[in-house]
């Protein structure tokens, strides 16, 4: 039988701390993830999306995985039950995101931008898409996306602006962002929409959230080359980092751990190589005045 609950089905933060406290309890029990799938009458698969936070958990499941699990506290129990209860009303909730059509991918990883409080974001061929430009978004889609209709990508740049109200207002998301010189360099677009998206990128610098920097050609072969990812952190006590990867054409996701440890170091390596602030700022108002 299909399961009863439509929750949107996306990583949040209370899932993957519910999620990660069910891990490990079952490893803490010796028990693989087909004895827990049994346990609930689910697929293991269905094991592993609850234990990274990607589908909403109902009670009954949780009660049986406690059981199983040797978790017969009442007050723990309950810490679960009640995590389980808010992550479902968060899942409830809709976002601006829920309102216009978004790829899969995007679905999953807008509602994680929007609760996270922080990003480190490097992208190997543009202006990262939180800094895009109106213009630069648009011209930008048609090269990329060349056989979409009118009407989709206009869908597509408006969701781009929305996603960039996180950057200012209350509680602001801090953004750090490392954009090698070829992304600067290479327009895509008419010169005036390049010039706008350049200088649009030294007044979002100027904000103290964000943080811009240029990896230049000079810097040579520098390890983030193989692919763009965006490193997403949380403020929950004990969340794990989030990584989103961009490798060819196809995406992956990383959820704490050495890999996601791994990626921080990329990003830090890939910083270190990178000119200063001020350096970075001097650098694209100079591009500035060339176009």
């Amino acid at each position: 039988m299909a399961e009863a609950v439509q929750e949107n089905r996306v990583s949040t933060v209370l899932g993957r701390k519910l999620g990660g406290e069910l891990l490990r309890l079952r490893t803490m029990a010796g028990l693989t993830q087909g004895q827990a799938a049994k346990a609930i009458t689910a697929s293991t698969g269905k094991v592993a999306k609850m234990e990274s936070g990607w589908v909403p958990m109902r009670e009954p499941d949780i009660r049986a995985l406690c059981e199983l699990y040797g978790v017969s506290e009442p007050e723990a129990v309950g810490a679960l039950l009640e995590l389980a209860r808010i992550d479902r009303e968060r899942r409830k909730a809709k976002g601006w995101w829920n309102n216009v059509p978004l790829s899969k991918n995007m679905r999953e990883y807008v509602p994680l931008e929007n609760a996270a409080t922080s990003i480190k974001t490097w992208q190997v061929s543009f202006i990262p898409g939180l800094l895009q430009t109106v213009a630069y978004a648009r011209s930008l889609r048609r090269v990329t996306v060349p056989d979409e209709h009118p009407d989709q990508a206009e869908e597509f740049v408006a969701s781009r602006a929305a996603r960039q109200q996180r950057l200012s207002g209350e509680a602001p998301l801090s953004l750090w962002a490392v954009i090698p010189e070829a992304a600067l360099r290479i327009a895509g677009a008419e010169p005036d929409v390049f010039r706008e998206q350049l200088t649009s990128l030294l007044d979002w610098g100027e904000r103290p959230n964000v943080t811009i920097q240029v990896l230049p050609f000079s810097a040579g072969l520098a390890p983030g080359l193989a692919g763009s990812f965006n490193v997403i952190s949380f403020a929950e006590p004990g969340s794990m980092d989030v990584v989103y990867a961009e490798v060819a054409l196809s995406t992956a996701w990383v959820e704490g751990g050495d890999s996601a440890a791994q990626h921080v170091r990329l990003f830090e390596e890939t910083a270190g190589r990178a000119f200063p602030e001020a350096e970075s700022r001097a650098f694209i108002s100079t591009l500035v005045k060339e176009l």
